[in-house]
């Protein structure tokens, strides 16, 4: 900007400074350069006596990317009031801005003079309108601008597919991905992402499969980076492996966010030394890498580890965010690291002016609660500066379900159900905690409660990959091909640690309101399924890798346990909360979950 106002005190002593051809490209670089000056090129622009639609369409497009985007409809306003006719490069970002808005009044308005000024086939600004309205939910509108296209972009085609996931119409957007005569690697990626961010992790490996075998698309950078997200949410391994390997054999640009990616993927998969070995091996750690393997040491059960890199991240200068000190306090919740967790609450306000957030709070609940401290953490959640959420509290309730304190389970159990009323997780554990009192009249109400409210139990499903296929078991069900093969092994697998010293936990289980039913619920929840399928289907002492969407149950703890040391291999089972590794009879969490 100081060589820029030397140019400028140029132009005036040349009398040019009132001249739209020599103030162009000062204007332009204060306005668009990272290093301008947005309100020095608005002072440009006034000097002018007739500036024309170019340097109208500079500054629109200047504030649309700003913290004012509402400011380019006054510029738009100001052409108009001159005579001056707007050209195809005045709308795209007119809509943009028109998108920020509060309401959808003014994009309307835009949308008709788009249509008024003779742009009605413009590709870009008809892709701004779709946009627009798809970012206010109105997908009949968007859906409208589509259908009109004369000619649809790759661009158009994604909007809309992307636009539809976004609103969690899924079946919306592979209908329209359907209709894509020639489908590239972009298109494939929206559709793609589309069933992952809704956590239809089998669907997209369906239409992962079908783009290798249908079309002649490259896997780039940005549909491995999907795929590893969905191999992240079932545990699938061997094809986050084959995609590691993939990116590695073709080149593609392992840039910060597809390395964390991995990192993830790797860490989320069981597989700690493999993440660590991609993490070790980036010429440059941004932040995300970092703030994911640490987070990966932290639901490992690894708090001493993740304490070491944090330190090490430091040495490396790198600046910690809100979200290193949720995994670094996570880590010591998940460890029983409680003087380490005090310390680091403290520190980050101390040394680094983080404020603490209800992340933070929330960790300090669970790492005092599961310790046994359950009026430490009450007293933490009594003197939070915001009002408690779900997660918090719940941490609470979990806790007093585990050491057995009514009186609180009680008053917490009920804070946390009228927080979250159609989460069945609540009622549940409620439930089980008058059930561990013998206080059946109460289970009986929190039941009636659920019933009236229509909260159906979410059930319980385990997931394995055998031979790059993801196998699902849920609770009790006997959907699966082999299914009659899986519950005569999980017969033999019980009969086998009884003789080991199994007895069965009935904790949990004692009434009717436990997160798994059906047919001897104890003994087929969904990890005892899929532990019997691996067994099956492994060779003898290979590692059983499982994913599981609620927490582990003490039977099923206890199950695996003994099934590690009489089958002679490892377990690795991620359930809601964390991982456990079950080796030679023990577990990595050393029953501290």
């Amino acid at each position: 900007m100081a060589e820029l106002k030397q140019h400028h005190s140029l132009l005036i002593r040349l009398g040019l400074s009132s001249d739209n051809h020599a103030i162009s490209p000062l204007i332009t670089f204060s306005s668009l350069s990272p290093y301008g000056n947005l309100r020095y090129a608005v002072t440009l622009f006034s000097t002018l006596p007739n500036p024309d639609t170019f340097l109208f369409n500079t500054l629109i497009r200047a504030f649309s990317l700003s913290q004012t985007p509402s400011t380019s409809l006054l510029f738009y306003s100001d052409m108009l009031h001159r005579s001056l006719s707007p050209n195809n490069f005045t709308f795209p970002s007119l809509i943009k801005s028109s998108s920020l808005s509060a309401t959808i009044h003014h994009g309307r308005q835009v949308h008709a003079h788009v249509l008024k000024f003779g742009f009605g086939s413009d590709v870009y600004a008809l892709n701004a309108l779709a946009h627009m309205y798809v970012s206010f939910g109105l997908l009949g509108d968007a859906r409208k601008v589509f259908d009109r296209m004369p000619v649809r972009s790759v661009v158009s085609w994604t909007i809309m597919i992307s636009g539809y996931a976004q609103w969690g119409l899924v079946d919306e957007a592979l209908a329209v991905f359907e209709l894509l005569p020639q489908k590239n690697s972009v298109a494939w990626n929206a559709v793609i992402a589309a069933f992952v961010g809704s956590n239809r992790f089998r669907e997209a490996f369906g239409l992962f499969h079908r783009m290798r075998k249908e079309e002649e698309v490259e896997l780039d950078m940005y549909v491995a980076a999907t795929m590893l997200s969905a191999c992240t949410g079932v545990g699938a391994l061997e094809m986050g492996e084959w995609i590691h390997r993939y990116v590695v054999r073709s080149g593609i640009d392992l840039d910060s966010k597809l390395a964390t990616t991995i990192i993830d993927m790797y860490c989320k998969c069981g597989c700690l030394d493999k993440a660590f070995k991609v993490f070790g091996g980036l010429q440059v750690k941004g932040l995300s890498s970092w703030n994911c393997m640490i987070g990966g040491f932290a639901m490992h059960g690894k708090g001493k580890d993740a304490i070491r890199l944090f330190r090490e991240m430091e040495k490396e200068m790198v600046s910690p965010d809100s979200v290193t000190f949720v995994n670094v306090l996570s880590a010591c919740a998940h460890s029983g690291l409680v003087e380490e967790g005090r310390y680091y609450f403290r520190y980050m306000t101390e040394v680094h002016g983080i404020e603490p957030a209800k992340e933070h709070y929330g960790c300090m609940v669970d790492l005092l609660a599961r310790a046994g401290r359950l009026e430490e953490a009450r007293k933490v959640i009594d003197e939070m500066p915001m009002n408690p959420d779900a997660g918090a509290l719940g941490a609470l309730l979990g806790a007093c379900k585990i050491h057995g304190n009514l009186e609180l389970g009680e008053e917490i159990g009920k804070r946390v159900i009228e927080l979250e009323p159609g989460n069945s997780g609540r009622y549940v554990l409620l439930a089980n905690i008058y059930a561990d009192c013998g206080k059946w009249q109460e289970v009986a109400n929190v039941r009636k409660v659920m019933n009236d409210r229509g909260v159906k139990k979410v059930p319980g499903f385990s997931m394995i990959e055998m031979e790059g296929t993801v196998n699902e078991f849920v609770a009790g069900e006997r959907t699966h091909p082999l299914a009659q093969e899986v519950y005569a092994k999980v017969g033999e697998i019980l009969e086998s640690i009884k003789m080991v010293g199994y007895v069965p936990e009935n904790e949990g289980v004692l009434h009717d309101l436990a997160e798994e039913e059906g047919e001897s619920p104890l003994f087929y929840h969904s990890e005892k399924l899929a532990i019997a399928y691996g067994l099956l289907k492994n060779k003898p002492g290979e590692t059983l890798r499982i994913t599981k969407n609620l927490r582990v149950c003490k039977d099923c703890h206890q199950a695996c346990k003994l099934i590690s040391k009489v089958y002679e291999c490892d377990i690795i089972l991620r359930d809601r909360n964390r991982f456990h590794h079950f080796s030679n009879g023990s577990c990595s969490c050393n029953d501290y979950w």
